[in-house]
């Protein structure tokens, strides 16, 4: 049989996958909540920096 048709073997779950497999909407949605408030947070800090060092 040819490689290209080979089906891959499985790798461990990590907790990320297992998260989005296995968490409820309102847990993904907190999650997702969090982290995009901290990655706004963390963007308007280097804004601030940048504004800043001119």
């Amino acid at each position: 049989m040819l490689s290209l048709f080979k089906k891959p073997k499985p790798t461990t779950s990590s907790s990320f996958s297992v998260f989005i497999r296995e968490a409820s909407a309102a847990e993904k949605k907190r999650v997702y909540t969090e982290v995009i408030k901290k990655a706004t947070e963390r963007q308007n800090a280097l804004m601030r920096r940048t504004a800043t060092a001119k």
